[in-house]
C-alpha cells in the first residue's frame, strides 16, 4: 500500500469547478444503476445489485459485523472491527492505519543517509503515510462499495455509516494534504526541481488508476498488485532519499526489484476478496488462478525477490550483507508455512504481523549496502 502508499488523484483536480452543486471529487462517482436497477438513495449501499451477484453468492454473503468486534481493529481499519457511530473513528477506519507502517519505513529507508533533520524525516512520513495512503485507502474502498456490499457489508461505507459527501470530502482533504506537504519539502529542501512533490503525484495518479475506471488496474492481478507494490515500497524510499540524498538509477533499479515482492505482499489482501471480486468480474490472481495456485505466486513472489536480491549482494562482494538478508527470510518462510499457507483467509493478519517486520529488515539491510547511503 500502498502507501503507504504516496499516492492520489491529480487527474481529478480539473473537475473541481465545475461541481459547485456538489461536494466536491464529483468526477469520482460511479455512473448511476440504470433504471431496472435502480436503487433508493438510502439504501444505495446497503443492497447489492442484483444483476451483479448470483444466489450464492447472496447466500454466503455476512448479514453483520462478526460479533464481538474489537474497537482496537476498528481504529486500525482491519477485519474484526468494532462497528462504530463516531464519525471520527470512521473516518479513521477508512484510512486503514495499519497500512501506514510500510509507507514510513519507506520513507526512513531513503533518509537513512542523514537522519539528523528529524523534523523534515516526520514532515515526509505525514506525507506518506496518513495523507497520501489514508487517501489511497479511502478512494480505494469508494470503488470497492459494491464488492464490500458482498464480502463485507457492516463496512462504514457500504453500510451507510458515513456518508457520500463525507467521504468525498475525505478524500479530497487527504489528497490536498499530501500534495501540499510534498511542495512544502521541496522548498524546504531548496529543491530547484521539485522532484518530491512530483513523486506525489505520480504515485496519487497511480493510486487513483488503480482503484478507479476505466483503467482500475486492481482488475489485473499481475499489473495491480504490481502497481501497489511499487508504490509501498519504491515510491517513499524514494521520497526519503530525495529529500536528504541523491536519487541515483541505482537506487531505482534496486527499489523497482523490490516492488516484486511488494507484489506478493499485495496478493495477501485478495483472498478476503475472492467472492465479490468474481461476482463483480475482477481478475485477482485468487479469482484467475484459484486458492491454491495464487497463494504459492505470492510466496513465490516475495521469497524469490529476496533470493535474487541475497544473490545479488553476495555477487558483489558483500558476503555479510548476504546472509543478514538470508536469516532475515527464514522466519518469514516459517510463517507462510505456519500461517498463510495453511488458510490465507483466516490467518492472514497473523501473517503479515509476525512476517512483515522481517521484511522490513531485509530491506534495512539493503539499504546499508547501497554505496549512497554508507
Amino acid at each position: 500500500m500502498a502507501t503507504s502508499h504516496l499516492l492520489a488523484a491529480a487527474a481529478a483536480t480539473s473537475t473541481a469547478a465545475s461541481a459547485f452543486r456538489r461536494p466536491p471529487l464529483l468526477s469520482l462517482r460511479s455512473p448511476p444503476p440504470s433504471s431496472s436497477l435502480r436503487l433508493n438513495r438510502r439504501r444505495y449501499f446497503q443492497v447489492v445489485r442484483a444483476a451483479e451477484t448470483d444466489k450464492e453468492t447472496k447466500a454466503n454473503a455476512p448479514e453483520k459485523a462478526p460479533a464481538g468486534g474489537s474497537s482496537f481493529n476498528q481504529l486500525l481499519g482491519i477485519k474484526g472491527a468494532k462497528q462504530e457511530n463516531d464519525i471520527w473513528k470512521i473516518r479513521l477506519q477508512l484510512t486503514k492505519p495499519v497500512t501506514w507502517p510500510p509507507l514510513v519505513w519507506g520513507v526512513l529507508c531513503g533518509a537513512a543517509a542523514s537522519v539528523e533533520d528529524v523534523a523534515k524525516s516526520i514532515v515526509c512520513m505525514i506525507m506518506s503515510g496518513p495523507c497520501l495512503t489514508g487517501y489511497t485507502q479511502t478512494i480505494n474502498d469508494w470503488y470497492d462499495r459494491d464488492i464490500d456490499a458482498i464480502n463485507e457489508p457492516y463496512r462504514p461505507i457500504p453500510s451507510g455509516a458515513i456518508s457520500e459527501n463525507e467521504v468525498i470530502t475525505q478524500i479530497w482533504v487527504l489528497l490536498l494534504a499530501g500534495l501540499g506537504l510534498g511542495a512544502l519539502l521541496d522548498v524546504w529542501a531548496g529543491h530547484d526541481f521539485p522532484i518530491i512533490f512530483y513523486l506525489a503525484v505520480g504515485g496519487s495518479l497511480l493510486s487513483y488508476i488503480y482503484s478507479a475506471p476505466p483503467l482500475k488496474l486492481k482488475q489485473n492481478g499481475w499489473i495491480g498488485n504490481f502497481a501497489l507494490g511499487a508504490s509501498y515500497i519504491g515510491l517513499p524510499w524514494w521520497a526519503g532519499q530525495a529529500l536528504f540524498g541523491t536519487l541515483t538509477p541505482d537506487i531505482v533499479v534496486l527499489t523497482s526489484l523490490y516492488s516484486i515482492a511488494g507484489l506478493g505482499i499485495a496478493i495477501v489482501n485478495d483472498f478476503k476478496s475472492v467472492e465479490g471480486d468474481r461476482a463483480l468480474g475482477l481478475q485477482s490472481l485468487p479469482v484467475a488462478f484459484g486458492m491454491e495456485t495464487a497463494k504459492w505466486i505470492c510466496v513465490g513472489a516475495i521469497d524469490i525477490t529476496q533470493l535474487s536480491v541475497a544473490g545479488y549482494l553476495f555477487s558483489t562482494g558483500k558476503p555479510y550483507y548476504a546472509l543478514a538478508l538470508l536469516g532475515l527470510t527464514i522466519p518469514q518462510v516459517v510463517f507462510q508455512f505456519q500461517y498463510f499457507l495453511k488458510d490465507p483467509v483466516k490467518y492472514d493478519v497473523k501473517y503479515q504481523a509476525s512476517a512483515q517486520p522481517f521484511f522490513v529488515l531485509g530491506l534495512l539491510v539493503v539499504i546499508c549496502y547501497l554505496p549512497p547511503l554508507l
